[in-house]
């Protein structure tokens, strides 16, 4: 039988925290108080974090202090299952916005499947940090590159973030990309103090 999300935050403001260059920890700092999703190794910027994400089931592996946070942790519907204490959604398709709330569309990276996440969990207001979707300074990450780095396919993961804006849109969800430095420019662009204005 299939997890679902429960709708926990409706009406709320959550900030999806992602793994680029350009995340601060001033900037996750000025989130306390808000729902917080960590991506992957965002959540050492945040331990307090609401729901930690990662779809890899290798990354849960690679990091079991993640298994104790006090927080929801989600993945993908793995080949392996994952520890007891991670919920796996599966996997509905690459594109657009999944309604059921188990599964999640995965537009080929974490930050589109949490932005998907975020719209389970009942947010009205998405605030993104970290979602450079390039090299900033040179760098994948704000953290050392992770162990067998796989390409970042920039590119292709950016071409499937506009196919989530209409039904974004038809849900009333506003998403702002709060990032320093990013390529995404398929939501609106501001600073972090007046996305959370």
């Amino acid at each position: 039988m299939a997890s679902l999300v429960p709708r926990a935050w409706p009406g709320e403001t959550v900030v999806c925290l992602g793994g680029g260059p350009s995340l601060t920890p001033e900037d996750v700092a000025a989130c306390a108080g808000r729902r917080r999703i960590a991506i992957n190794d965002a959540y050492q910027l945040a331990p307090d974090c609401d729901v930690l994400y990662a779809a890899d089931h290798q990354w849960w592996t690679r990091h079991p202090e993640a298994w104790d946070l006090n927080c929801l942790r989600y993945s993908l519907q793995p080949n392996k299952r994952p520890p007891h204490q991670v919920i796996a959604l599966q996997v509905t398709g690459l594109a657009g916005l999944e309604s059921w709330a188990g599964g999640l569309r995965t537009g080929g990276n974490s930050g589109y499947q949490a932005i998907n996440l975020a719209v389970h969990l009942g947010a009205s207001k998405i605030i993104l940090l970290g979602y450079d979707m390039q090299k900033t300074g040179g760098r994948l990450h704000w953290h050392p590159d992770h162990p067998e780095q796989r390409p970042c396919n920039f590119k292709a993961w950016i071409s499937y973030f506009p196919t989530l804006v209409p039904h974004l849109a038809h849900r009333h969800i506003e998403v702002i990309n709060a990032s320093r430095e990013t390529a995404l420019d398929c939501f609106p662009q501001m600073s972090l103090a007046e996305a959370l204005a």
